[in-house]
């Protein structure tokens, strides 16, 4: 037997026991698990350091290292959000709809787990906590599949999940963690319906676009985060400024930070050269359209292949727009419907702009850095959903939920 199908029956038998878990039992397992990753600390460290050496080893960039990367402060952070998880109201038995039959039937649609949840992602560790606390919470079981860059600290993190559900009322084999991270594995949990319920992709466009291609199981689609701001003619200098190096710079790794930036004309001959400046003292490599290499030496000469690329780094590409309605096409053609702002202070095209993009989340004189399970107040988030059907934006416990009807009689029958 595989080492997916023999985890893919741990989480199901394990999914009907979490079904029956209460709040308290779910919140202390959290509580159990923060503690005892902050108990593990030091060997979670040391895991982590091979992964990371591994990949400079194998010519991993910068941003995805950074992505590896763990250290105290961020297992504190990882702690953190645990606590915020348990903090959060259950939604498990939330009524959503009820009714009273006219021949007396009492009906009610109630949120309940959606069983197992197998998500399939790159680099981050921290996913492997996110997923495992979001899918403890709202009852369900999980199975894991990171990839070989973060092979050690998956490992070890759920090694520390585990001493920690052995102390709680919750199985233990509710977290699976598929080991083998070679592509056979990653291609039979895309066709484990027997056991998986619901499939998440977290990572590259190539992984997101590979399993929604082959995958049998539902998938849903955390897709990638080509974003964009956009400055308007009548945007404050120094608001844009400090939006499109807070939106480039803050963590220029992560698929909320903007890859391309869009600039009405006028303003970019009256304020562009300063902004252009700000961007290179921060060591952004730039890829601008003709007009703006044509003004400002030191730029690289975008291509089509610019405008829809995740750089995931300090890079950027640059172009000149005539107006709102160019800017919305632009971002509709070329954007991932992730997350998209305006910088403006024209009351028309902030209105155009907010309803014509097709994104999960846009923005008005904010960065999109805030597109954030935490920051919109979720807790941790298991992933940002860019498709239409089910979940869209950041994916709370709320999104991890499926429903069921429930309906009371005194022994009604149809005639």
């Amino acid at each position: 037997m595989s080492e997916v199908i023999e985890k893919g029956k741990l989480a199901k038998q394990a999914s009907y026991q979490m079904g029956r878990a209460t709040t308290e039992e779910k919140n202390e397992a959290l509580e159990f698990i923060s503690e005892q990753l902050l108990k593990d600390q030091a060997f979670i460290l040391e895991e982590n350091e091979k992964d990371i050496e591994y990949g400079r080893g194998t010519g991993l960039s910068q941003a995805i290292l950074d992505r590896i990367q763990l250290n105290e402060e961020r297992i504190q952070g990882i702690a953190t959000s645990i606590g915020q998880v348990t903090d959060l109201k259950d939604p498990i038995g939330d009524v959503l709809e009820q009714m009273e039959h006219a021949n007396g039937l009492q009906i009610e649609k109630k949120r309940v787990p959606i069983g197992v949840v197998g998500m399939i992602y790159e680099a981050r560790p921290n996913v492997t906590i996110d997923a495992a606390s979001l899918t403890l919470k709202t009852g369900n079981s999980v199975i894991l599949r990171g990839s070989s860059s973060a092979k050690h600290s998956n490992i070890a993190i759920v090694k520390s999940i585990h001493e920690a559900l052995e102390k709680s009322a919750l199985p233990k084999d509710a977290v699976q963690l598929i080991e083998d991270t070679n592509r056979e594995t990653a291609k039979e949990l895309f066709t484990l319906n027997d056991y998986l319920d619901v499939l998440i992709p977290r990572g590259s466009q190539g992984l997101i676009d590979t399993v929604v291609q082959q995958a049998t199981v539902p998938v849903i689609v955390t897709g990638a985060g080509n974003c964009h701001v956009y400055v308007d003619g009548s945007a404050k200098k120094e608001m844009a400024e400090e939006i499109v190096l807070n939106a480039k710079l803050q963590r220029p790794s992560v698929c909320n930070a903007i890859e391309s930036l869009l600039v009405e004309r006028n303003w970019f001959q009256e304020n562009g050269k300063d902004l252009i400046a700000k961007l290179q003292e921060n060591h952004v490599e730039i890829y601008a359209d003709e007009e703006i290499t044509d003004q400002i030496s030191g730029l690289k000469q975008a291509t089509e292949e610019d405008w829809g690329t995740e750089y995931l780094g300090l890079t950027i590409s640059v172009k000149l727009v005539d107006d709102v309605e160019e800017a919305v096409n632009h971002i509709n053609t070329y954007g991932t419907q992730h997350s998209e702002a305006i910088v403006t202070e024209d009351e028309e095209n902030k209105e155009h702009f907010l309803q014509n993009v097709d994104a999960t989340t846009v923005y008005h004189n904010a960065s999109t850095r805030f597109t954030d399970g935490f920051e919109f107040g979720y807790g941790a988030e298991i992933g940002i959903s860019t498709q239409k059907l089910h979940a869209r934006g950041p994916m709370g416990l709320n999104a991890l939920t499926s429903s069921k009807i429930f309906v009371t009689g005194t022994g009604q029958i149809r005639n």
